[in-house]
């Protein structure tokens, strides 16, 4: 698949929001993207579908703390400002709204104001087809928001567990590369899910932290 550079027309100017289901999705899937657009003034938010109280069998109050000052430094540490302090839907973790309910509606609603607010042009949101469940549902909220947004988003998919779309069905984009040391140092803000700092629970493997020094979103070639 040959990929449009983020860098070219129409690309570069548009402003994108990046929809996170878990603190550390944004710099595991997006984190070229959110430099990149940060640098260029075009990143209007990065949101956080879920809580990620599910990682530890702790509290889930002190769980929620410590996530959300993680994701706050590795966006932090990806932008280079503190104005990208990231925003929280605060989803229950691995428990996502089915689409069509009340409470679902009410996320897309409210991420609609958003996007009318901060003029947003493109979501970045985890690929349909991943396997985790909170990843697929934040897509699905994505393309929710593009259909009662009031003015014209696209829908632009990265990959996290998933391989990438097939070609015949998505336009594929292409962020530039970053220097490798400074997307690690943004997913070493995640200490939760890298060491035993809060006790037993998730951890990302070595390989799940090898990253690519740029990422790749894929936008559908029809509606």
């Amino acid at each position: 698949m040959v990929a449009a550079l983020l860098t070219a027309r129409p690309w570069r100017f548009l402003r994108w929001l990046v929809l996170a289901p878990h603190p550390d999705d944004e710099t595991l899937g997006a984190g070229a993207l959110i430099a990149q657009s940060a640098a260029n003034g075009c990143l209007a938010a990065v949101v956080y579908l879920t809580d990620g109280s599910g990682s530890h069998d702790k509290p889930a109050g002190h769980i929620i703390a410590v996530r959300h000052r993680e994701a706050a430094c590795a966006v932090f540490r990806l932008t280079g400002s503190r104005k990208h302090r990231p925003l929280h839907l605060g989803w229950k973790d691995a428990a996502p709204f089915v689409p069509g309910s009340f409470d679902f509606g009410r996320a897309v609603a409210k991420l609609a104001a958003l996007c009318r607010r901060l003029r947003v042009d493109v979501i970045a949101v985890t690929a349909l087809h991943e396997p985790h469940c909170d990843h697929a549902v934040a897509a699905q909220l994505a393309y929710a928001v593009q259909g009662c947004a009031r003015r014209r988003v696209k829908v632009a998919e990265f990959c996290v567990w998933a391989h990438m779309p097939l070609a015949r069905r998505f336009r594929a984009v292409r962020s530039r590369s970053m220097p490798a040391g400074k997307r690690r140092h943004a997913l070493r803000a995640h200490r939760s899910q890298l060491t035993a700092s809060h006790g037993p629970g998730f951890r990302l493997s070595a390989e799940q932290q090898r990253m690519p020094a740029h990422d790749t979103v894929y936008v559908r070639r029809f509606p």
